[in-house]
């Protein structure tokens, strides 16, 4: 009876263990030039599915390149559930302590104080950084909060940290829809002046791609920053579709020319960045990156090859390899509201 007892006694503390929640994916990396390395993905986005690009983006690290890929998402903290729409919380940050890269694509975040402070040190330290798409406006913090100053549009006392995260890091915080949103997508052109830039090897005009309208930004962009592929605005031919790309394809004619295409905005550029108190990093922003962007091989291989940029590995003369790894289905962009995400049920561990 003693021995039953213990054995009971035993299975209950095993059990917890064996249920214990997995609010994170971690791809450890295979052969390859990433070996030893570390990338932390970060998703986070209501709209543009980062939840389901970032974890194929990490497969594509691991598999192809030998990163070590940490992947996080916003959490519902009772159900351990993936929900964009939970704009408070995103648990595992403190792997950002490894991390030799962050690559983020979070909307309006107002994340814990616990959370916040790890990807603060991580930029004190002057980590690099790839910026996605709505990470020019990655948080939303009231002012009065501890980091508040990293909320999009920041004009508080911290000067130098005026338009937030975005301004300070990326080099934009948000500004507008350049194209029109959902009817006119986006083509890719080498900027003539980075033509020869390692992010663009591999790449020809054309080749980067997505049914993301290009966002508008400031020109010039701050500091040094560069330019490295510039956004053709296409107009969709034909009547919208339902399907995950809006009926929008990347033969689409140019939109209207001199309006929109005169001068083309940046989709695509680097940049340095020193934030108070912190060491000199660098950062490579693209306002492309929904999961549907990330459809066509030619925006993965801009990715990949910005990762090898930011980590002084070299880019080879034709690019990186960016085959998909297993099934990777995107789904149309929008906000989904109500039941949706609660409904869905989706677990981190169901994209590994």
């Amino acid at each position: 009876m003693k021995n039953l007892f213990a054995l009971l006694f035993a299975f209950t503390l095993i059990v917890p263990q064996l249920q214990a929640r997995q609010d994170w994916l971690v791809f450890e990396g295979k052969s390859g030039p990433g070996k030893g390395k570390h990338i932390v993905l970060i998703a986070g986005d209501e709209e543009y599915r980062s939840e389901e690009a970032m974890p194929q983006l990490g497969k594509i690290l691991a598999t192809h390149h030998g990163f070590k890929c940490t992947v996080l998402f916003s959490i519902d903290e009772k159900t351990g559930m993936i929900n964009p729409n939970n704009r408070g919380n995103i648990p595992g940050t403190e792997a950002l302590k490894t991390a030799d890269l962050m690559i983020i694509a979070t909307r309006f975040r107002d994340l814990k104080d616990a959370q916040m402070k790890n990807i603060d040190d991580y930029l004190r330290r002057g980590g690099p950084v790839i910026g996605m798409r709505t990470a020019t406006h990655a948080f939303n913090i009231g002012g009065n909060k501890t980091y508040g100053h990293y909320g999009n549009g920041y004009g508080g006392d911290k000067k130098e940290w005026k338009g937030g995260f975005g301004r300070l890091v990326l080099g934009e915080k948000w500004i507008s829809h350049h194209g029109g949103h959902k009817s006119e997508s986006t083509v890719g052109l080498l900027d003539p002046k980075a033509k020869n830039h390692p992010i663009n090897r591999g790449l020809k005009n054309g080749d980067v791609w997505g049914p993301t309208d290009v966002y508008g930004v400031r020109l010039p962009l701050p500091g040094d920053s560069q330019s490295i592929v510039l956004g053709q605005v296409t107009k969709r031919a034909g009547a919208r579709t339902n399907d995950a790309f809006f009926g929008m394809k990347p033969t689409d004619n140019e939109a209207t020319p001199g309006r929109k295409n005169s001068p083309m905005m940046p989709v695509a550029w680097t940049k340095s960045y020193q934030i108070p108190g912190g060491k000199k990093g660098k950062t490579f922003a693209t306002t492309m990156g929904s999961s549907t962007d990330l459809a066509a091989a030619g925006t993965r291989r801009m990715l990949v090859n910005g990762a090898y940029w930011l980590m002084d590995l070299e880019v080879p003369k034709s690019g990186t390899k960016v085959d998909i790894v297993g099934k990777f289905e995107p789904t149309q962009y929008s906000f989904r509201r109500g039941n949706y995400w609660p409904e869905k049920n989706l677990k981190p561990a169901d994209f590994k």
